[in-house]
């Protein structure tokens, strides 16, 4: 079973196309906000404020702080803007940023980084598959998210920034200040324990859960 297919944000053709196209227009607001055009620089925030938060509660593991994370990140950035390098991509340098403040954050309040991820529920459309279907489906997701919670921290917050916060590989790395290498290893790694999660059947772990017991 490849687990990838229940996670969020995973088609490959459709993120490199956004990815590039998302690229080309940071550039452009980009060039306008160091030249003072303080409206471009806004548009910036608008684009990147939700993905920020995001990664703010992933990292610091707090929902309450998490919209002052990024807001502080966005400034800091801001400051940092005539520094910025040309061609650069500036969506895995605000990450850096927003990821070491969250950091920052997580140490001062002593708090372990355990989170607790959940699938956003959509209401059904037209196009939405029948009820049979979607207990199935839901079935499946409990079953993912369970398994997802159980990884160790630095694994799940790799697959909770590269699948629910949807970040490419490069911003994964860089939000967390590591090599691309060493992302995409320990998103295989996941993906085995995952894999082997999902594989046994939910009364064999429960009869050995209650063998231990």
């Amino acid at each position: 079973m490849d687990t990838r297919a229940f996670l969020p944000g995973t088609d490959p053709a459709r993120a490199v196309y956004q990815g590039a196209k998302e690229a080309g227009l940071d550039d452009e607001l980009i060039e306008r906000a160091q030249l003072g055009f303080v409206d471009a620089y806004e548009e910036l925030v608008r684009r990147h404020r939700r993905a920020a938060v995001q990664v703010a509660y992933l990292v610091s593991g707090s929902r309450a702080e998490a919209e002052d994370i990024a807001q502080d990140a966005f400034v800091r950035a801001y400051m940092a803007l005539p520094r910025f390098r040309r061609g650069a991509r500036f969506r895995p340098w605000l990450f850096a940023i927003v990821a070491n403040l969250a950091r920052n954050a997580r140490r001062s309040a002593g708090r372990r980084n355990r989170l607790v991820l959940e699938f956003e529920h959509h209401p059904s459309g037209p196009d939405e598959p029948g009820p049979e279907t979607r207990v199935l489906a839901g079935e499946n997701q409990r079953r993912l998210m369970a398994a997802v919670n159980a990884l160790p921290d630095g694994a799940r917050l790799v697959v909770a920034l590269r699948y629910f916060a949807d970040l490419s590989v490069a911003e994964v790395a860089a939000a967390l200040g590591l090599r691309p290498g060493t992302v995409k290893s320990r998103l295989a790694r996941a993906h085995e324990r995952l894999r082997q999660a999902l594989a046994e059947p939910p009364e064999v772990r429960s009869a050995e859960g209650a063998s231990h017991a």
